[in-house]
């Protein structure tokens, strides 16, 4: 099992974007982003933050991904 990498919120925007979802709307530092196929989720941009682990989990789960699909790009 892979280990969880420490990510800030533009970094998995990044990688989100690599596995086809785009950002749909943006209100204050929380851009969400939906793919083709309807899954969706939100993810928080803060300068300097990165996310958290229970977080980040619950936005891989929503989004449908594993964590082996985060070292891919």
């Amino acid at each position: 099992m892979a280990r969880l990498p420490r990510l800030k919120g533009n970094e998995l925007i990044r990688i989100l974007k690599g596995h086809g979802f785009e950002v749909v709307r943006i209100r204050g530092s929380h851009y969400s982003m939906r793919h083709f196929d309807g899954r969706y989720t939100v993810v928080p941009v803060h300068a300097g933050e990165t996310i958290g682990s229970g977080l980040l989990l619950k936005i891989l789960k929503d989004v449908e991904l594993s964590k082996d699909d985060l070292e891919g790009l």
